[in-house]
């Protein structure tokens, strides 16, 4: 079969390679139909994830139609349509049962590794590093799916790709920031990041009953975007001071909540501590570049809640914890427990409450997910959501 796979840092190249087959009786292979090019997927593009190995088979957003199922899967069957979270989760474990899916203890076999960086080891991941399992990706036109029995979700005729495959990471995501700054009517929520996890955190938010949403981004076209599509206010951090602009924006008092949508990539208006932030990133004394979560906390108001789901995977430097602490502050954080909201998130779309696909800017065949990964990278030609068509 043709798979995308990683050929070391910014190189990206679709080949041939074996088909997936039944490994564990609660596995279930499935025809790729729709697979989508994350954010997070450009960490591991520009080599900032460790423990990537050539020929890494890419993605952990896709879906499409189950054609094998193994003899403990009997929730499936062949021909059912599907969309797959990207957390692997066995589904019986202490923290499967307490709906903490991307912390499952069973389904990294590699939790030794990780438990020397992270202290515990989360769940395994699709398509993202031999740190959390080396598990093939779904950038390919088979995938191997194990724990079928769990993830999985059955998804109707009457519900296109462009809005199901965003149910395997982007939607859940978004929604989950959103979810854990426990929004009361009318609260004010800031976003770092107009991406696609950024711009559904804000139409969540929405969702969620916030009486006003702020986004924060350079890139006027996704500036755009959180304006037509969450009602938001924006700031563009290339031109005014953000933390300036937020004060104004709430006479004075700070967002209720600030989500960091934007993660270990993130860039910073101030050319000095950009380049502070670099060369740090460079040198290998801190592996993130935290702009984002540093102004989210001082952003803040007293007594408000931080949410973190932009990817971090190891260090920052200057933690602003002073500003934390002294000021009462609450930090959430986490991949996002997929399977916690795919059913409900499902019945939002079909209900017609939101139409996550307005993030889908680009459809590409698979064979040309290399020029995928380049444009969105590069932010060419408005690129918000690249979805590769199988």
């Amino acid at each position: 079969m043709k798979a995308n796979v990683w050929m070391g840092t910014d190189r990206v190249k679709v080949v041939d390679v074996p088909d997936p087959s039944i490994l564990n009786a609660r596995d279930a292979i499935v025809r790729v139909t729709s697979t989508a090019i994350c954010g997070s997927d450009l960490h591991l593009y520009h080599g900032f994830i460790p423990a990537m190995r050539k020929g890494d088979i890419l993605g952990h957003e896709f879906m499409g139609e189950v054609v094998e199922v193994g003899p403990q899967v009997r929730n499936l069957r062949p021909g059912d349509r599907v969309v797959v979270p990207f957390p692997i989760a066995c589904g019986h474990c202490v923290s499967c049962q307490r709906g903490l899916y991307s912390v499952c203890e069973n389904s990294n076999p590699n939790a030794g590794v990780a438990e020397k960086v992270m202290g515990h080891s989360p769940a395994g991941i699709y398509g993202y590093s031999h740190l959390l399992g080396g598990y093939a990706g779904g950038q390919a036109e088979y995938a191997r799916v194990p724990f079928a029995d769990v993830g999985p979700l059955k998804v109707p005729d009457d519900v296109p790709d462009d809005q199901a495959v965003l149910l395997a990471d982007v939607f859940p995501t978004g929604y989950m920031g959103a979810e854990m700054c426990d929004i009361k009517a009318g609260d004010v929520v800031a976003v770092w990041g107009a991406g696609p996890v950024g711009l559904l955190a804000a139409a969540s938010a929405r969702l969620l009953g916030a009486g006003r949403v702020i986004v924060v981004d350079r890139y006027a076209y996704r500036l755009r975007l959180a304006r037509e599509h969450a009602g938001a206010d924006t700031v563009d951090y290339s031109e005014t001071d953000v933390l300036d602009a937020l004060k104004d924006l709430t006479a004075g008092r700070g967002p209720d909540a600030c989500i960091d949508a934007v993660g270990l990539e993130g860039h910073h208006g101030n050319a000095a501590v950009y380049a502070y932030d670099r060369a740090k990133q460079a040198t290998k004394v801190e592996t993130e570049r935290p702009f984002a979560l540093r102004q989210a906390i001082l952003a803040c108001r007293s007594g408000g809640i931080v949410s973190v789901i932009g990817a971090y995977g190891g260090f920052v430097d200057t933690f602003p914890i002073g500003a934390f602490m002294n000021r009462s502050l609450t930090m959430r954080t986490g991949q996002c427990h997929v399977q916690r909201y795919t059913r409900p998130l499902l019945g939002r779309i079909q209900r017609g409450d939101i139409d996550p696909s307005f993030v889908v800017s680009h459809r590409m065949k698979l064979k040309d997910a290399p020029k995928g990964y380049r444009i969105f990278q590069k932010k060419q030609d408005e690129c918000t959501k690249v979805v590769l068509k199988v």
